[in-house]
């Protein structure tokens, strides 16, 4: 986590902060900031009164430089996975820009702990971070470990590499990535699948909308696994979301 360019961390609580991440931007809601933030993503649904209320500034890979400027903001936080670096980088000059940088579940807890840090907000934020990681560790994973498939896309197919959050939220539901020899998000086919035998396959509900339909179609392809549909963003919302993944996993049945 680190401010670019020139940024320099605000010396008093800001009060004009653009999110261009999702889950970051619910964190700033469970933080207390609504009348700060002022500017999120088109992506940014939680909560829903703040997709109705705020002003959207583009998506989270097209952002409208100038809808941000014209809102004046004081903090700019954004991520270096779901946002594009060229487009951060041409923000600095507008605010200090903060960019998370998220693979485990301790990278999130350092971002939430930051994100408190630069919003003059530690006390609530600490507080969240702290109910989540005693939540996690009261996790009952699955005795059996059961090689799980987890997919996030169709036509191509992709999953998900050992170097993502989702794999690490993975291992701590007591599930073994099938892939967790490979890296980001790679694409496979049916033909992987079948070689990589596993006993379970998540199909998320985003990026990709997996439907009940899709079922069919993999479970005919891989006869000796459970495939079930997921909520996506209990896997990978990895800001104060998670406050609600832990019940969310103990509760699937694997």
């Amino acid at each position: 986590m680190y401010f670019i360019g020139n940024s320099n961390p605000p010396v008093s609580k800001p009060q004009r902060i653009v999110s261009l991440v999702p889950s970051q931007t619910e964190l700033l809601f469970d933080l207390g900031l609504e009348a700060e933030t002022v500017g999120i993503t088109k992506f940014c649904v939680h909560p829903e009164s703040w997709f109705r209320s705020k002003q959207r500034i583009g998506g989270t890979k097209t952002i409208d430089i100038e809808k941000i400027k014209a809102l004046s903001p004081d903090l700019i936080i954004a991520n270096k996975e779901e946002n594009v670096q060229e487009q951060v980088e041409a923000l600095q000059d507008i605010a200090p820009v903060w960019v998370s940088d998220i693979h485990t579940f301790e990278d999130a807890m350092q971002m939430i702990r930051t994100v408190g840090e630069i919003t003059f907000t530690s006390r609530k934020a600490i507080a969240i971070a702290s109910q989540i990681e005693a939540d996690f560790k009261r996790l009952e994973a699955a005795l059996s470990h059961p090689k799980a498939l987890y997919l996030i896309w169709k036509s191509p197919w992709m999953t998900v590499g050992k170097d993502t959050f989702i794999s690490d939220l993975m291992k701590r539901a007591g599930l073994k990535n099938v892939y967790d020899d490979a890296l980001r998000y790679p694409e496979i086919t049916i033909a992987d699948m079948q070689a990589r035998q596993p006993d379970l396959v998540l199909l998320s509900s985003e990026p990709f909308p997996f439907k009940q339909q899709h079922i069919a179609e993999l479970q005919s392809a891989l006869p000796d696994a459970k495939v079930m549909l997921v909520d996506g963003e209990m896997f990978s919302w990895y800001g104060s979301r998670l406050l609600h993944s832990a019940a969310y996993l103990n509760q699937l049945q694997f």
